[in-house]
C-alpha cells in the first residue's frame, strides 16, 4: 500500500522541519518532565496532572509521527512554468459573472493550504479547474453551490 505524496513548497518543508525539531527537542522533554513531576505526586489513579500529561504525550507523539510520515512522502513543488498553471503557481483570476471581483491564489499542496492567506489546495475545486490552463482561459468551477466561470488573468 503506497503512501500519498505530500506536495510542499520550500517554505512549507522548512516550516514542517522547524515544527518537528521544536516538538522533539523542546516539547517532548517538557512533557517528560511534566509526567515525572505528576508521577511524584503519588496515586496515579486519581492524578489529573498525570492524566493530562499522558494525554499531551499521546498528542505530541502522534503529531511527531504524522510530520515524520509527511516528510518521508514529501515532494517539493518546483518553480513552475509561467505559461501554464501548476503546483506552486500564483494565479490571478476574475469571476466572469462579476467583472469587478478579482482574486489571486497560490496553488499549494493540501498540507499548506490556508484560504485566509490566499493559498489553496491543489485538491480544491478552483485549483483543479485551473491546473494546466493558460492566461486568458475561462474555466468552469464545480462547487457545492453550483457551477461558475472564472478567467485566468495572469500566472506568476
Amino acid at each position: 500500500m503506497g503512501s500519498k505524496t505530500i506536495y510542499l513548497t520550500e517554505e512549507g518543508l522548512k516550516d514542517l522541519k522547524k515544527e518537528l525539531d521544536e516538538l522533539i527537542n523542546i516539547k517532548r522533554p517538557e512533557n517528560i518532565k511534566a509526567i515525572k513531576e505528576a508521577r511524584s505526586l503519588g496515586d496515579l489513579s486519581e492524578n489529573a496532572d498525570y492524566d493530562a500529561a499522558k494525554n499531551d504525550q499521546a498528542e505530541l507523539e502522534g503529531r511527531i509521527k504524522k510530520i515524520e510520515k509527511m516528510l518521508e512522502n514529501a515532494a517539493i513543488i518546483e518553480n513552475c512554468s509561467k505559461d501554464k498553471v501548476g503546483l506552486g503557481s500564483t494565479v490571478g483570476i476574475k469571476y466572469v459573472d462579476d467583472e469587478t471581483e478579482m482574486d489571486e491564489y497560490k496553488i499549494v499542496g493540501s498540507q499548506e493550504a490556508d484560504p485566509f492567506a490566499s493559498k489553496i489546495s491543489n485538491e480544491s475545486p478552483i485549483a483543479k479547474a485551473l491546473l494546466n490552463k493558460r492566461a486568458g482561459d475561462i474555466v468552469e468551477v464545480e462547487s457545492p453551490n453550483g457551477t461558475y466561470k472564472i478567467q485566468i488573468t495572469e500566472i506568476k
